[in-house]
């Protein structure tokens, strides 16, 4: 379907479409850009209008300046995004707009005595009520149009206002879409996109009843267009998910190793591998042109101006660039308005866009994955599919725009829209799936069935997680039987990993023996077609993912057992994640490994001799884990760093507790200081209202107590003398 189509049978699957292209649009941050949104429908306009305002204005977690050292400036909130309502006295956008800015002068980021710092961007701006003008009188309806007739010289011409150097969306009802075209025809050629919404027309009576309003409220109700992320609260593990990082294979397969998740403290890695079918390098037909494709494009009637302002921007901000990349998507566009000129049949224009579409898509595997190249693969394949759904690569473009839509959601600032994108991806997927039989096309069958699994992992993330989880396994399952260690062992291998990955998440929510043997059979699978002197990262991986289940299955199960295996296998992964190699995995398994021995020592039938050893060899891993996080970025870490902290420090403290524990005062004293040295590093990164916050101050209390009853009340004041003085109030009403 074009996006310039206007009819869907389903109003808020399309409406939902529209809705992200045009937020997509705003975000892009580019230049000089009008937008038209029309929308008949005044309650839908108001949702939509408030939706981008409070998303777009001050994003929700995001800083907009912050000084780096006491001598600069502070900076206040200045917007993104304003809204604006029509002036009904004088209808003139751009003096409203120049008005906004003289009163409200963007501020000076970065000012300290040294440097003059630089000016903020100037916002884009949304102008609302020129369906209000309908009931003026005829004069000041020709006086808006008139002043958009006015307006084309700020588009056209360079530095003509300050305003223009960010973007305008302007509101507007179908009716007032045709009297744009025709009495303001300049305006209407400077657009950049046409986003239309579906949507019965409001009667004027009615207005009254949705009052229209712009704030930042993120429980306003849109219709479930933009699906709001709720919270994660996950009892038996906390997924820290981060943008996966894009690794491309000679194949020119999409492939990407998912981040580290911390469970209790203990580490889970997955090798989630996204997959598309290989593609030769295609090259345009048109092979020379002049200097002036990039004017020419401005002035294309058939092909969407989205899809070409979007092409210009890839053009425009790649900071290197050979000729090729230069003129190629140029030209190809090009090609596409004049197989449009000439009314070609569908398949030409398809086979065109599909170009275009492969063109971009092996930007994206070289690892240029912008939000411009995988907008521009999305449209350009949508576009194909339109002009002929009977193709017979119809399957792999299917599945190529899964994976853009499950590689838009990895795209930052997208999280937002996270849910949204993978059910997309899964839609296109499961249409891909229907389009071949698994007899006549196995490869690609399972191809696809492996790239749904991954992406119902991440919608667990958002919705349903157990109902979710099950829908992976059944997709990594059925792409298993038809992909053999025989036809590809790495490819097997890796699917087997995420299968395991699978079916450790599903234990974590029903049948968690059942869930918990069957992910560490998997995860065996995997390994016997790793060599690790060829694979030693992937291999040290899995070896963690096999640990981390064994752990697991400790719970409930031959827990000294279980234990003893992770330990070996977390000693097995070591040699292959080392300090040298991947910092970050070592640290997290060295921390699974300390986490692993803690819960050995404290098991009931382990004899008093052996916990002493197992606490021992619990902290030397939790140091060693502690000091290689704090060499690294907190960002990089896929464990909890104050957690360790205070595990750390708890284990210091039970090796002096324990009475079979024979040593001098000095030694104990040193350990009960560490101990406090640990929670009290805890307790600065924790929030005081947590109830993390609250064990781990319980915790300082009874090292605290235990000076008292090692050492005396000298211990006491020696351990008291080391507490921030704001805390002692608190810990002198306990002791």
């Amino acid at each position: 379907m074009s996006v310039n189509d206007t009819v869907h049978n389903d109003n808020f699957t399309w409406n939902r479409q529209v809705y992200q292209r045009l937020k997509l649009a705003l975000s892009l941050g580019l230049r000089r850009q009008l937008f038209l949104a029309v929308c008949d429908d005044l309650h839908l306009r108001n949702q939509v209008a408030a939706r981008l305002h409070s998303t777009l204005a001050y994003p929700v977690g995001q800083v907009l300046y912050q000084p780096s050292n006491a001598q600069e400036n502070s900076t206040p909130a200045y917007p993104r995004l304003v809204t604006l309502r029509l002036n009904l006295n004088d209808p003139n956008p751009i003096v409203q707009i120049n008005q906004w800015v003289a009163n409200y002068p963007p501020p000076i980021i970065g000012a300290s005595k040294d440097t003059p710092g630089k000016v903020s961007p100037i916002p884009a701006f949304q102008i609302v009520g020129v369906e209000q003008l309908t009931k003026q009188p005829v004069a000041t309806q020709r006086l808006f149009l008139h002043y958009l007739r006015l307006s084309e010289q700020y588009f056209s011409t360079q530095g003509s206002s300050r305003f223009l150097e960010s973007n305008l969306l302007l509101w507007i009802p179908r009716p007032w879409l045709s009297a744009i075209q025709q009495s303001a025809p300049q305006f209407w050629h400077c657009r950049t996109g046409v986003f239309v919404f579906a949507g019965e027309p409001t009667p004027a009576t009615q207005n009254s009843r949705y009052p229209e309003r712009f704030s930042n409220s993120r429980s306003l109700d849109v219709g479930n267009l933009d699906q709001s992320i709720s919270d994660e609260s996950v009892t038996q593990a906390e997924f820290k998910t981060t943008a996966s990082e894009l690794k491309f294979e000679k194949n020119s397969n999409f492939s990407a190793q998912t981040p580290e998740n911390n469970v209790h403290k203990i580490q889970s890695d997955t090798a989630s591998i996204i997959e598309s079918k290989t593609m030769p390098q295609q090259e345009s037909t048109i092979r020379s042109g002049s200097g002036n494709e990039q004017q020419l494009l401005s002035s294309l009637s058939h092909i969407s101006s989205e899809l070409t302002e979007l092409v210009l921007a890839t053009i425009n901000t790649k900071i290197t660039q050979d000729i090729e990349d230069d003129w190629q998507p140029q030209l190809i566009l090009l090609e596409i308005e004049e197989l449009h000129l000439q009314q070609l049949p569908g398949e030409i224009l398809a086979e065109a866009y599909h170009r275009l579409g492969n063109l971009y898509r092996l930007r994206i595997e070289q690892g240029e994955s912008t939000l411009e190249n995988l907008m521009v693969a999305i449209i350009a394949y949508q576009e194909a599919i339109s002009y002929n759904e009977i193709s017979p690569q119809l399957p792999d473009i299917l599945n190529d725009l899964g994976t853009l839509y499950w590689m838009l959601y990895r795209t930052p600032p997208n999280s937002e829209e996270g849910q949204t994108y993978i059910e997309q991806a899964i839609e296109f997927y499961q249409l891909a799936l229907n389009t071949i039989s698994s007899q006549t096309h196995p490869e690609t069958y399972a191809r696809v069935q492996n790239n749904l699994g991954t992406a119902y992992g991440d919608l667990a993330r958002f919705s349903q997680p157990s109902e979710n989880w099950q829908q992976a396994v059944l997709a990594y399952s059925e792409a298993l039987n038809y992909r053999t260690a025989d036809m590809d062992s790495l490819k097997y291998a890796a699917c087997q990993n995420n299968l395991g990955t699978a079916y450790w998440h599903l234990g974590q929510y029903n049948q968690p023996i059942v869930h918990l043997n069957k992910a560490i059979a998997a995860y065996n699978q995997a390994l016997i077609h790793y060599n690790p002197q060829e694979e030693p990262l992937k291999y040290g991986m899995i070896q963690n993912n096999v640990g981390t289940a064994y752990w697991n299955l400790a719970q409930y199960e031959q827990s000294a057992e279980n234990l003893q295996l992770a330990i070996d296998v977390y000693n097995e992964a070591l040699k292959y994640r080392t300090p040298a190699n991947v910092p970050s995995a070592c640290a997290a398994t060295q921390n699974n490994l300390g986490t692993a021995y803690w819960n050995l020592a404290n098991l009931s039938q382990t004899p008093k001799e052996a916990r002493q050893k197992y606490l021992q060899l619990c902290i030397n891993a939790y140091e060693e884990s502690l000091a290689l996080a704090h060499s690294l970025s907190s960002n990089s870490l896929s464990f909890d760093l104050f957690a360790s902290h205070n595990n750390l420090g708890l284990a210091h403290y039970q090796l002096v507790i324990d009475k079979s524990f024979n040593t001098d005062k000095a030694i104990r004293s040193q350990h009960l200081e560490v101990a406090l040295e640990h929670h009290l590093q805890a307790l600065n990164g924790l929030n005081k209202q947590t109830e993390v916050y609250q064990t781990t101050f319980g915790y300082m209390v009874k090292t605290i107590r235990a000076f008292h009853n090692e050492l005396g009340i000298q211990g006491q004041n020696f351990a008291l003398s080391k507490v921030p003085s704001q805390l002692l109030p608190e810990i002198l009403s306990k002791l």
